[in-house]
């Protein structure tokens, strides 16, 4: 049986297909126990850590962080019985037929003018940042060592580039002769199989004036093509390098140098498929209620005055969520699914509450929520926050909820028009709490008023359901000392 384990990225659960490596929590050559951390993991739905599912020692990572992976694929070889001695052969052997610790260093004057990334179909086996024989540095051909934020796959209809590896000055033993780099005059700008050396703003340039780079001479670094011998090819000058002192950007340049390209993954992919489902699948309605909370706002004094209160995180979203549960307890129908020939109304809530990350938005929710108490739910709702903004919400908080509130008010927003998550069929918008002059016992005074806006699905929730639910929450909200006296 071999010593060498290959683990490959685990089955995350809830449909999920792939998962993009966030950061590699052990290096080449660590030794492991069984069941530690070694990798975190994002998928569309959360950041997660994955433990090991042997001991040993660390032998090869596949894929450098940033790299998105499937489901399935290698991503760590663990040699479970390091004290057996040295390996006969390496885990996987390099593109070159030998071991990635013994290819040569690229210069760092290649690497400083050549955008790498791997050819179409190109094996990505070796090391990623570990110690390699002879004190050189590990390198994966078409990588090279990591300087640099780790870019995206190559993806369909990318002109991908071939990559140049330099031998090292004074090997200490001899390497493979590197692939022939493309000459600088009279061969153009392709590289040994007809492949451009470009970086990627270039090709986006090359692309928006139309110039074909294959048939352009390189007058940069091992002759790879620059941004002025795209604007040259366009303007109609000779194609021969030639120093430019002060060549004068078209709208084109400007526009490429000038934007900011940020990939649709992870989380806010999911997010956006999700939303553009619901936007166009459920037939949205909203309405929105202003409510006098200043009673609210002075009980919310009261209850932090107490003593077993003092350690608790209280504002007016705890008030808020208790109102809606609340509420669906009066009109249940609220907190249902359309199932295409049937309603789901469900007897327990999972009350999401939307929270705002440096993933993008997330909606993990609390399980059975309308079965705790006040002190529970507030408890429920702190650990919910600080587990999302810590990066840590797991797939199955985000996963089951029936109805979500959203706290725009944090934001300095009054209200707005929510989207229902998938699955839901309402969801509340909940405004900032401002001072404003209102009429109350026949007298214009400043109070404490906010702006509720809920979204509901039409086809389970007509106006007259929608909006007694909406009113019950503000009542619970005008006055909460009366109402959970009245309604409990």
């Amino acid at each position: 049986m071999s010593r060498i384990k290959t683990f490959n990225l685990p089955d995350l659960g809830e449909g999920l297909t792939e998962g993009e490596i966030l950061s590699w929590l052990v290096k080449v050559g660590d030794v492991i126990e069984l069941n530690q951390p070694i990798v975190e993991v994002e998928t569309a739905k959360a950041a997660v850590e994955i433990p090991a599912k042997w001991a040993g020692r660390v032998q090869t990572i596949h894929h450098p962080e940033g790299t998105t992976v499937e489901v399935g694929a290698p991503i760590i070889a663990i040699d479970t019985d390091p004290d057996a001695g040295p390996l006969d052969a390496p885990d996987a052997p390099s593109t070159t037929g030998q071991p990635a610790g013994d290819l040569p260093t690229p210069s760092a004057a290649a690497l400083a003018a050549v955008e790498l990334a791997p050819a179409e179909g190109m094996v990505e086996p070796g090391l990623i940042g570990g110690p390699a024989p002879g004190g050189r540095t590990a390198v994966l051909v078409g990588y090279g060592p990591r300087t640099t934020a780790a870019k995206r796959r190559p993806r369909k209809g990318d002109v991908p580039a071939q990559a140049v590896a330099a031998p090292a000055a004074t090997p200490a033993a001899p390497a493979p002769a590197p692939a022939p780099a493309p000459a600088v005059n009279g061969q153009g700008g392709a590289a040994a199989g007809g492949l451009v050396l470009a970086k990627p703003p270039v090709r986006k340039l090359a692309k928006d004036l139309g110039v074909d780079l294959g048939t352009l001479t390189g007058s940069g670094p091992l002759g790879s093509i620059t941004r002025e011998d795209v604007q040259r090819a366009a303007a109609g000058a000779a194609v021969e390098p030639a120093p430019v002192t002060a060549a004068t950007p078209t709208a084109a340049s400007f526009g490429a140098d000038r934007e900011q390209r940020i990939p649709v993954k992870g989380v806010r992919k999911l997010t956006a498929e999700n939303m553009s489902r619901s936007a166009f699948t459920a037939p949205h309605v909203t309405e929105f209620l202003t409510v006098d909370m200043t009673r609210a706002m002075k009980a919310l004094e009261r209850l932090r005055d107490r003593r077993e209160w003092r350690d608790v995180r209280v504002s007016p979203l705890l008030l808020v969520a208790k109102a809606v549960l609340l509420a669906v307890k009066r009109h249940p129908m609220v907190n249902s699914t359309w199932a295409g020939d049937e309603i789901v109304v469900k007897e327990y809530v999972n009350l999401g509450i939307a929270a705002a990350t440096e993933r993008g938005l997330i909606v993990p929710n609390i399980k059975d929520a309308g079965r705790l108490t006040l002190r529970e739910l507030a408890d429920a709702m702190t650990d919910l926050v600080q587990t999302a903004k810590s990066g840590r919400t797991s797939p199955a908080d985000m996963s089951g909820g029936t109805l979500t509130i959203t706290n725009v008010g944090v934001f300095g927003v009054d209200t707005g028009t929510p989207i229902l998550p998938p699955g839901e069929s309402a969801i509340l918008a909940f405004g900032a709490v401002r001072e404003m002059p209102w009429v109350h016992k026949g007298k214009v005074r400043p109070r404490q008023v906010t702006t509720l806006g809920l979204s509901f699905d039409h086809r389970i929730i007509d106006g007259e359901l929608g909006s007694k639910f909406l009113r019950d929450i503000g009542d619970f909200l005008a006055d909460p000392e009366a109402a959970l006296l009245a309604w409990t």
